[in-house]
């Protein structure tokens, strides 16, 4: 079962071999990242790292035995105790459950390690297997929106109000040492 970690510079090989074999996959449902994304890999991972030491931000990959990124889980705009939540799973990994266990995983480490009380996020209308995986971690539809230029339901999950405690976002890391920081 692949393992949640919080994003370090050593997964950025996995991370773009990742994203460069599922864009067509992710294109069909969400916006394409767009060549600048790829052509800019090295600096756009460091400014994600930035951000995230910064705590605006909090990047997390599944990783699997192998050592190879199979998804990522991702809080960014951090404000206000909420942030906004994104997740993709590779093509080869879909249909397993990996999306709603990664997304209530870091659901919790948003309560409990970075302090956040709302999570926000969104789908397009014609992606029915995000909407469940959200409906099964516990958000709600709040409205319409527009994701990519695309119709889409905006989410909305409330979590308790723990403050930032001491949960690892990895748990084979106890004490966080692996970690890059509180943050994006």
């Amino acid at each position: 079962m692949p393992i949640l970690q919080l994003l370090r510079t050593d997964h950025a090989p996995a991370l773009l071999a990742f994203e460069r074999e599922n864009r067509e996959w992710f294109a069909a449902s969400v916006p394409d990242r767009g060549d600048e994304y790829f052509a800019r890999f090295d600096e756009q991972h460091r400014a994600r790292l930035a951000e995230q030491e910064a705590g605006t931000c909090w990047f997390h990959v599944l990783v699997d035995a192998a050592g190879e990124v199979v998804g990522r889980v991702n809080l960014v705009d951090a404000a206000d105790g909420g942030a906004d939540l994104g997740y993709r799973i590779a093509r080869r990994a879909a249909g397993r459950g990996l999306a709603t266990r990664a997304v209530r995983d870091v659901c919790g480490l948003a309560a409990r390690r970075y302090g956040l009380r709302t999570l926000r996020a969104a789908t397009t209308l014609d992606n029915a297997a995000s909407r469940a995986v959200l409906a099964r971690a516990g958000f709600t539809v709040t409205g319409e929106t527009l994701l990519g230029g695309s119709p889409a339901l905006a989410f909305r999950r409330d979590l308790p109000d723990l403050g930032a405690a001491t949960e690892p976002a990895d748990p084979a890391d106890p004490d966080g040492r692996a970690a890059a920081g509180k943050g994006r």
